[in-house]
């Protein structure tokens, strides 16, 4: 079986868009949030990290030194805890926030905030074992692997970068006390982790980006789709342009890969061009493309590049450019002109043919 996908050629409409955004699919890289989340941690890091040792150092210090002297019954021991909870908390609560906003940042970097249940519905698809297989052996599984694969070279190349030069320093921390190394290891994580955020970026612009085309892709709609969609919007004028835009463009592509096939081309240079086919047998020649200004000049570069006779007649083009369609016979009364210069062209070729015999 062909794939659902193929005849999905067309670009999405507003229409097909913002129904995927109120179904919550949209374009998202998890690891856009993951890069926020860890850089918010390291910016939270080189920022608090002393108010947070030292809003929970001292009431443990507190807690250990007065040890003795503290009751242990119910309602004190209950209050203890309150007490050690209330300074943590207030030693971790801005960061865990600035934690929190940072998470929401990397959604809403990607898009505006969505709320839909679409998700939570049940679908065949998920307990589908071909789904499943797709899944596992389809684009987004390679590339999650690729990706993770990645990753784990990089994470490991900038861990052997940052710790190699030290490594005579590392090993001499045994011998000193835990409070004289805290500072020298805090700088030590702080950059091993901004050169973690900085090769975790350039993941995360790469996959926002295959996620967006993958998006885009799946969101695109064959012509069939694009006309039910009319016939459901009908008097949208948005929608009457894109159909009317897609048939020009579908127009000119045919007319101009049936330009190479044209006997001869009638011009007047400046403004038309008319392709005409003719083979022995054919009741009269036919129209297979024609173009006025920029097109014209198309039809006349692709007739150049395929060897195609290009003929001037001011009169002739004018008046076929008028009176006849793309895939029609010419009108009768320009058979006799026609006829001269078909007639012309087919000798010039007959005469070129014998010169190279």
């Amino acid at each position: 079986m062909a794939d659902d996908t193929d005849d999905k050629t067309e670009d999405p409409t507003q229409k097909r868009l913002d129904d995927a955004l109120a179904k919550g699919d949209v374009a998202k890289s998890q690891e856009v949030n993951t890069w926020f989340i860890i850089a918010g941690g390291t910016l939270i890091l080189s920022t608090f990290s002393g108010s947070i040792g030292g809003g929970i150092l001292t009431p443990l210090r507190n807690l250990i030194a007065n040890a003795g002297q503290l009751h242990t019954d119910g309602a004190a021991l209950l209050a203890l805890g309150n007490t050690l909870g209330y300074a943590v908390l207030s030693a971790i609560g801005v960061p865990l926030l600035m934690l929190a906003l940072a998470a929401i940042a990397g959604n809403m970097i990607q898009h505006r905030l969505v709320w839909s249940s679409e998700s939570l519905k049940p679908k065949f698809s998920k307990v589908s074992p071909g789904a499943g297989l797709k899944r596992i052996f389809g684009k987004q599984a390679v590339a999650n692997f690729a990706k993770g694969l990645f990753k784990l070279i990089a994470l490991g190349t900038v861990m052997m970068a940052v710790l190699w030069p030290e490594r005579h320093r590392l090993e001499s921390f045994l011998r000193f006390d835990p409070s004289a190394i805290l500072g020298v290891t805090t700088n030590l994580t702080l950059q091993l982790m901004g050169a973690v955020v900085a090769m975790l970026a350039a993941v995360a612009i790469a996959d926002y980006f295959f996620q967006y085309r993958q998006w885009y892709q799946r969101q695109k709609m064959s012509l069939q789709e694009i006309k039910d969609e009319f016939k459901q919007s009908e008097g949208d004028p948005h929608i009457k342009g894109r159909i009317r835009q897609l048939r020009v463009q579908r127009m000119k592509k045919r007319m101009m890969s049936a330009v190479p096939k044209a006997s001869v081309i009638i011009t007047n240079p400046t403004h038309y061009s008319v392709a005409l086919s003719y083979d022995r047998g054919m009741t009269a020649p036919v129209c297979v493309a024609k173009g006025a200004d920029n097109i014209a000049l198309k039809i006349r570069e692709i007739a150049r590049k395929h060897d195609i006779p290009i003929v001037e007649n001011v009169p002739l083009a004018r008046a076929l450019y008028a009176t006849v369609d793309i895939d029609e016979e010419i009108p009768v009364e320009h058979y006799h002109a026609v006829a001269e210069i078909i007639g012309y062209v087919m000798g010039l070729k007959s005469g070129l043919a014998t010169r190279r015999m």
